[in-house]
């Protein structure tokens, strides 16, 4: 038995106790073990019971009768779940800023960025850890690290208990100084 054809539906009829038979001819097992029909009709089934649904698909070839080219087709159109799809690799660049005018680019994934707009947009995002570092050191969003460390310098010059008196807020102050400029040394 080495296709599906071979194997006819079962010609008797269920039992009054609406158990489902084995399609395979002469068994009279329950057939608890559906497999498909044919390559054409895969949600159309026999009935089996364990031995011969594990017969069936020792012999079960979905590919049988088909070339190379069809069998390849087949396992392009898999690899893409069926969708359609197109390459992204050497896309050209529309005024719009998408590839080819293929899509929309709604949030301008594709669209280039200019000098200014980097500037003002900054480096971290505006509630991150390092934006509020920046904050405390008194910088811009989108300062380099030599500003930074420039800027840690004079501040904690500034701020040192020995030039401050002991005073209890210029060391609170150095603290969160300290912090935010280990945040920033990090993120950089």
């Amino acid at each position: 038995m080495r296709s599906s054809e071979s194997i006819p539906p079962s010609a008797g009829p269920e039992e009054d106790s609406g158990v489902r038979l084995c399609d395979r001819p002469g068994c009279n097992a329950e057939g608890l073990y559906r497999a498909p029909r044919s390559r054409e009709a895969l949600n159309s089934y026999y009935w089996f019971c364990l031995e011969h649904v594990r017969e069936y698909n020792l012999a079960w070839d979905y590919f049988k009768d088909m070339g190379e080219e069809s069998i390849e087709q087949i396992r392009r159109r898999d690899a893409v779940w069926q969708r359609p799809s197109w390459p992204f690799a050497g896309a050209r660049k529309t005024p719009g800023g998408a590839p080819n005018g293929q899509f929309r680019d709604d949030f301008g994934f594709f669209a280039e960025e200019t000098a200014e707009t980097a500037a003002s947009k900054g480096r971290f995002p505006p509630k991150s850890k390092q934006a509020k570092a920046l904050a405390a050191l008194n910088l811009s969003p989108n300062a380099t690290l030599d500003e930074v460390k420039a800027r840690y310098k004079s501040l904690a010059k500034e701020l040192h208990p020995d030039r401050n008196g002991g005073d209890s807020e210029a060391e609170e102050r150095l603290k969160i100084i300290n912090l935010a400029y280990s945040d920033l040394k990090a993120a950089f």
